[in-house]
């Protein structure tokens, strides 16, 4: 576990502490807290835990993915068990957010265990799939795989890029309630000062994650028109997340709720930080190329970097402008958040750079497979480089979005996303051995596996061709604003109906499971009847 740097914390995190050593202390040293007071040190003054640690999570999902990719397969095409829209939401349900639930609560200690579990299970799954194989029945393994790496793929988006999102977004969802009770482990909470903490991963990777999908990438023709015109389209995009930002401080603010303090600020939050990312980013795109942001990137980030070494910005982020924490003025009370923005910048571009590398043109198998392997080379890289950082240069530390902290989250996105495209080749070679089988949320495979050319054109029913719409990963893609709002509403009241900080194991898992259930569902059916909340 990666211990955060107690000697240079500031005289806030000083007093914090002492303040929790004096809430469990006895006699006349004991101070009585408020329940409020009670539940901000219960999640503040945490150091995180190693990044080997919460790597190992983010792989965790891919495989669960790729698990409910192989029981679709196994369950629709070989035991032809009929798919109604109920039973498809209870697969991925169980398949995907219970076991993300379990790591991040009671299993949080088992992940290596959970992981050999599930590739075991898995592993269990394509051999069944593959010894009841439709094509290909009586030729060897050799020679389907060498069809298969020369097989066409067709998508209108990348689904590995869609599962990192929906991984993000549900990942963040536990993690915002689960955090309040005592089953959620500390390490896994925000660092204070220095630190690599899950829950830091969380808001990295939203960015990133966002990056991938943004206009730039998603209307690359806009290159051909008016940068002005798409910059205003940019400004206007950002009017709900002001809406939201403000709202959300009104409501805190009025019904006094807890909050801690040196994550953002005093009135900073997260949504205040995306609507900078959203207006800064448009404009260095049109000053520069669009494949060139990984350069600015690495810009922002050394810049910056320099910046907290060099000059007086690092102690002005931790003991503001007077040097005693003090909060007085719109700087100082939002100091963490103001000027964390310039890290958060440079993960954008970075996730812009990523994007429009994934999303080129690429028509086989065998180039996907090599796209996995420059993103995992690269990600290895990072770390490497994350390694050499945090010993000579300064440890991640999210409060500041620092040079370690920018690094350490774009390795870790490239490791789940390089992850994730390689489940989902693994599970398209599972398709490519059923004919007719669809897995909602994966690649088409448009040259079938059948050689009578009749038979290649019509190889899936127009019934099969409706169902994928079924499919929990895609609605919590296209609905994420309405499933991020929706977790932290109900966060918000069940923190102020339930005593999170006296709740049982069981009591709060099972509070934990229905919570993402009733958000998951009602998401989902929201989905099917086609709602959308879109501001662009």
């Amino acid at each position: 576990m990666t211990g955060g740097d107690t000697e240079s914390a500031g005289p806030e995190v000083q007093a914090a502490r002492g303040g929790r050593k004096r809430l469990a202390g006895g006699g006349s040293g004991r101070i009585k807290m408020s329940h409020k007071q009670m539940k901000e040190a219960f999640v503040s003054n945490l150091n995180g835990t190693t990044v080997l640690e919460i790597t190992q999570g983010l792989c965790f999902p891919a495989f669960c993915i790729l698990c409910r990719g192989f029981l679709i397969i196994f369950s629709r095409h070989i035991c032809s068990f009929s798919h109604t829209w109920k039973t498809r939401f209870f697969i991925d349900f169980v398949v995907l957010i219970v076991p993300m639930v379990a790591t991040l609560t009671i299993w949080a200690s088992f992940i290596l265990l959970e992981l050999l579990t599930v590739i075991i299970f898995g592993a269990g799954l394509f051999y069944q799939i593959y010894q009841r194989r439709t094509c290909y029945a009586r030729v060897p393994f050799q020679k389907i795989l060498e069809k298969f790496l020369n097989i066409r793929v067709e998508s209108e988006y990348i689904p590995a890029i869609s599962c990192f999102r929906v991984i993000t977004s549900a990942f963040t969802a536990i993690a915002i309630l689960a955090v309040d009770f005592p089953l959620f482990p500390r390490r896994f909470a925000k660092t204070e000062l220095y630190g690599t903490g899950a829950m830091d991963f969380g808001v990295g990777g939203f960015v990133f994650g966002t990056a991938m999908v943004c206009l730039e990438i998603r209307r690359r023709k806009y290159m051909e028109g008016s940068k002005l015109c798409h910059f205003t389209n940019s400004l206007y995009s950002v009017w709900p997340l002001v809406f939201l930002g403000i709202g959300r401080l009104a409501i805190i603010k009025s019904i006094g709720y807890q909050e801690h303090l040196t994550e953002y600020g005093v009135h900073w939050n997260f949504f205040f930080t995306i609507i900078v990312v959203k207006l800064v980013t448009p404009l260095l795109l049109i000053i520069f190329p669009l494949n060139k942001s990984w350069i600015i990137a690495l810009s922002i980030t050394v810049l910056y970097q320099l910046a907290l070494d060099f000059t007086p910005l690092k102690r002005l982020i931790l003991y503001g402008t007077d040097g005693n924490g003090t909060r007085v003025g719109l700087l100082n009370a939002n100091r963490e958040g103001i000027i964390s923005t310039l890290g958060y910048v440079a993960i954008h571009m970075a996730g812009v750079q990523t994007g429009l590398y994934v999303h080129k043109k690429r028509s086989h198998i065998k180039d996907l497979i090599k796209v996995a392997y420059c993103l995992l080379l690269a990600a290895i890289s990072l770390f490497i480089s994350l390694h050499v950082v945090q010993v000579n240069v300064e440890a991640v530390s999210r409060r500041m979005a620092n040079l370690a902290f920018c690094i350490w989250i774009v390795a870790s996105s490239l490791i789940l996303l390089s992850s994730l495209l390689l489940a989902d080749i693994i599970l398209s070679f599972a398709k490519f051995l059923i004919k007719g089988a669809l897995v909602p949320c994966s690649w088409k495979l448009i040259q079938s596996p059948v050689t009578n050319k009749k038979h290649s054109e019509s190889v899936v029913p127009e019934t099969e061709r409706r169902e994928p719409s079924l499919c929990l990963i895609t609605a919590l893609n296209r609905k994420q604003l309405i499933f991020f709002l929706l977790s932290n509403i109900t966060t918000g009241l069940i923190n102020l109906m339930v005593d999170t900080l006296h709740s049982s194991t069981l009591w709060a898992l099972f509070v934990v499971n229905l919570y993402m259930f009733s958000n998951c569902f009602i998401v989902y059916v929201l989905y099917l009847q086609d709602k959308t909340i879109k501001f662009w």
